[in-house]
């Protein structure tokens, strides 16, 4: 009798599967070497009961049609864009950082441009909606010089993507860009640009990039949130402590063995994974866009009402 239970209870057990299958996480991420630890959650999901689909997009606000249609659970990109689609309408919360710095201003290589002032009457690149639009701002505003797409300011700003900045300044269509990495580095590398410097010296400091949840995800499935929240402060912990991890997964993974061993270790030079992000980040981050006009928001958002870390601090512990 007890051998027969034994071997109902068995096949019981059998028929149900797991205590719990895997939840789906719809991921909207970037291909930049600082969205690498963002990117290896999906290798440590299954650990947390999870299974991450990964979708990549150009720059952060061409996610913002997913996350108000729903189509997206969690989101990777600069600040600016997540405030853009906070003011926009969007019910999303900033529940981390994830990232920090990796961006430089570069000059033509062949143009003697060492200072800002030096790029009064000259053209440069910009990628719209990303952190480097706002960090061009900043540096231009800091410096007193005034700057638009249109002609007539000191800076002529030319709005392109960022798959274009390096191809524009190499053709000398610009004669400067702001530029993330790992293309800064690359553009230094094969000798059509030089290094200005990198626009860390103004209110904004080093852009810290977020990620964002849906509000749904966040109020209405509070376990698995914090089970990704839990994935996510692992996946940057393992690459903040090994480096050859972090390098071996975004070379071969995120940029499918386009970027060399030379070019990332370049862009880590210029940038740090985290986890931490402050409320005063992203209010500094709103009140500088909406002085340089920048997202054309009508009403921006407060930090405090939508910046939600109770989550992170839970999975840090």
């Amino acid at each position: 009798m007890i051998k027969q239970l034994g071997t109902a209870l068995c096949l019981l057990a059998s028929l149900a599967g797991p205590a719990r299958g895997e939840d789906v996480v719809r991921l909207g991420n970037q291909k930049f070497v600082i969205y690498g630890a963002v990117s290896y959650m999906k290798e440590l999901a299954p650990k947390y009961g999870l299974k991450i689909e990964e979708r990549i997009y150009d720059k952060g606000i061409d996610m913002i049609p997913a996350l108000n249609a729903g189509e997206l659970d969690l989101a990777a990109s600069a600040a600016d864009a997540a405030v853009v689609a906070r003011a926009g309408g969007a019910k999303t919360f900033v529940v981390a950082g994830f990232a920090k710095g990796s961006a430089r201003l570069l000059a033509r290589a062949d143009l003697p441009l060492k200072k800002i002032a030096d790029l009064k009457g000259k053209k440069v690149g910009v990628a719209r909606g990303g952190a480097v639009e706002l960090l061009l701002a900043a540096e231009l505003a800091k410096h007193g010089m005034t700057w638009s797409d249109k002609p007539g300011r000191d800076v002529t700003v030319v709005y392109m993507p960022y798959g274009e900045l390096n191809a524009g300044l190499e053709a000398k269509k610009v004669d400067a860009v702001m530029q993330s990495e790992p293309y800064a580095s690359q553009a230094i590398h094969k000798g059509f640009g030089k290094e200005m410097l990198k626009p860390y010296d103004t209110e904004l400091g080093e852009p810290v990039r977020v990620l964002v949840m849906t509000e749904a995800m966040y109020q209405t499935k509070p376990e698995v949130a914090l089970r990704v929240m839990k994935c996510f402060v692992e996946a940057t912990r393992a690459f903040k402590k090994d480096r050859k991890l972090a390098e071996r997964f975004i070379r071969e993974d995120l940029f499918k063995g386009q970027l060399t061993a030379e070019g990332f270790r370049d862009a880590m030079e210029n940038a740090e994974f985290t986890y931490e992000v402050s409320p005063r980040h992203v209010q500094v981050t709103t009140d500088l866009m909406l002085k340089y006009g920048i997202g054309r928001m009508v009403t921006p958002p407060a930090a405090t009402e939508w910046v939600k870390l109770d989550l992170l601090e839970k999975a840090k512990g």
